[in-house]
């Protein structure tokens, strides 16, 4: 048995090589769960059954639900809207003080999280967020850069037919993926003209 690490999880595909890795390394992750961000609400439970299915059948890895407090969420973060940085920080702090939270009153002593195996994560802001977090509740935050895993992560979850989402969670980041999808549309399509 590896050393009890509390393994916060943004969603399921993010979870595939943060935990193998994690496993390799000495480590026995137990899954947490928060993220009041993920909108609309059948978002998050379509992210959330995707994890617990993985979990239960191809990753034997227990999961614990913390809190997902969706009006804390609404305001302590939604009034930052389209400020990137301050809106991510804020996210990231309110899901992750929940996991400390949780991974104390568990009587874990180690605690991470998947969303760092994403390049479109504030990968500096997100470890400062939980470096602090951790500090704070008594707890050693495992930090590693999970990103150059993205690739076979995204192969990995296509292989297991687990569903993949578009978009980090909220409201204002589907926007954004949704405008960054219609100008690389718009790009290829230019380019496409220009060759032709």
């Amino acid at each position: 048995m590896g050393t009890p690490l509390l393994l916060h999880a943004c969603c399921g595909p993010c979870s595939l090589e943060p935990l193998r890795l994690l496993r390799e390394e000495g480590f026995e992750p137990t899954i947490c769960w928060t993220n009041p961000n993920i909108q609309p609400l059948e978002e998050h439970d379509l992210r959330l059954r995707t994890l617990m299915d993985w979990a239960r059948d191809v990753a034997h890895v227990e999961v614990v639900i913390a809190g997902d407090d969706r009006e804390r969420w609404e305001r302590a973060v939604a009034p930052f809207g389209f400020d990137r940085e301050a809106r991510c920080r804020a996210c990231y702090a309110l899901r992750l003080s929940e996991a400390c939270r949780t991974a104390r009153d568990l009587g874990f002593s180690h605690v991470s999280t998947t969303l760092v195996v994403s390049p479109y994560q504030l990968f500096d802001t997100c470890h400062e967020v939980l470096e602090g977090l951790a500090a704070a509740h008594g707890l050693t935050t495992v930090w590693r850069d999970f990103r150059d895993w993205y690739p076979t992560a995204t192969t990995r979850s296509r292989e297991l037919g687990m569903y993949r989402q578009n978009y980090c969670g909220c409201r204002f980041s589907a926007a954004e993926a949704a405008i960054e999808r219609h100008e690389a549309r718009d790009a290829r399509k230019a380019a496409k003209a220009h060759i032709g």
